[in-house]
């Protein structure tokens, strides 16, 4: 298993995006220097759940700060973007950061932003697969046009053309076992979890996992990630706050998520849920957080329930503070990661 770290740069009390920015490119070397495998980076738009729209551009800007770590998007909401853009904004991030680019693409979740960008969610799935389609022919370097429901253009030649071949590893978010089918058939990596998602749901995703794709030659070639919270500390008397931080990202993400969200003057309101799991059911079933033999313990579970090959920690949520963040990386890095290497 290998492990990666990543970044929404979130800001509940509205930080200035200077400080914002600056603190994403400092954990980002953190990562680089403690041995993370990867570095992922957000697709947000208009409001301080998260400052980074253009996350191909903010993952070269950070190779250009690093020397070793992969770079990624996780993700680019393809159906908000025309896909020949998206395609010229791949294959350069991966020519700059010297083909350590690996691309997450998704179909997206935030009636709020579709909105504003006067698309709807109901198009979401049609267009990221004609999205998907479109970004594979672009990347052979080859001219082509394409017919389809949204998009229809003559010959076109895309340039320029990823540095790996034939293109950078794609990742997937997907849950629904169509989303699953969908992205086997492709021979794409899946990622599933987040804030919000119990342990349960991801046994789940792994039986579905197992019951739509069958074939053990595809499935071999398929990468497996989630995503949770995680903190390390050697003071399990911090836990209590660090949770709320995280219950921030929780309560926004969620709301979002069901068109239940309050954006005021664009700052994002955590809006509180009826029957909310308790501090001790976040710790057991949604985060990895304590010490570093509970966090050896949680990912093992976590391991075990949906067979990972790769494991995104997202150290840095609510309003921790930077030393709070490296600080926990660096325990991460040095008392977590090796048990899994």
């Amino acid at each position: 298993m290998d492990f990666g770290t990543f970044l929404l740069l979130q800001t509940p009390t509205a930080r200035s995006p200077e400080e914002i920015f600056a603190r994403g490119t400092e954990i980002a070397q953190h990562a680089d220097k403690l041995g993370f495998e990867s570095i992922w980076c957000a697709e947000h738009h208009f409001s301080t759940y998260g400052y980074l729209s253009r996350p191909l551009q903010y993952a070269t800007h950070l190779a250009g700060k690093t020397e070793r770590i992969r770079v990624g998007s996780a993700v680019v909401v393809l159906p908000l973007h025309h896909p020949l853009i998206v395609a010229e904004e791949i294959a350069t991030a991966d020519l700059l950061s010297g083909g350590r680019l690996d691309v997450g693409i998704g179909r997206g979740y935030q009636t709020y932003e579709f909105e504003r960008l006067g698309h709807s969610l109901d198009e979401s799935r049609e267009r990221f697969e004609e999205s998907v389609d479109i970004l594979l022919e672009a990347f052979k370097g080859e001219p082509f046009g394409y017919e389809g429901k949204h998009y229809n253009f003559g010959e076109t030649s895309v340039f320029p053309t990823p540095k790996q071949d034939p293109h950078p590893p794609i990742w997937v978010v997907g849950q629904s076992a169509e989303s699953i089918i969908a992205t086997a058939k492709r021979g794409f990596n899946l990622v599933s979890g987040g804030f919000g998602v119990p342990i349960e749901r991801l046994r789940e995703f792994r039986k579905a996992f197992d019951e739509t794709v069958t074939d053990s030659a595809v499935k071999s070639k398929i990468r497996v990630s989630t995503q949770r919270p995680v903190y390390v500390t050697h003071d399990e008397s911090e836990l209590p706050e660090i949770v709320e931080q995280a219950r921030w990202n929780m309560r926004v993400t969620l709301s979002l998520r069901q068109g239940l969200q309050r954006v005021e003057k664009g700052r994002a309101i955590a809006v509180p849920f009826d029957n909310e799991p308790s501090t001790d059911e976040l710790l057991e079933r949604y985060f990895v957080m304590g010490t570093p033999k509970t966090c050896i313990a949680r990912i093992e579970e976590i391991r075990d329930a949906m067979q990972i090959d790769h494991f995104n920690a997202s150290c840095w949520f609510g309003d921790l503070s930077q030393d709070q963040v490296l600080g926990s990386m660096k325990l991460f890095a040095e008392e977590v990661m090796p048990a899994f290497q």
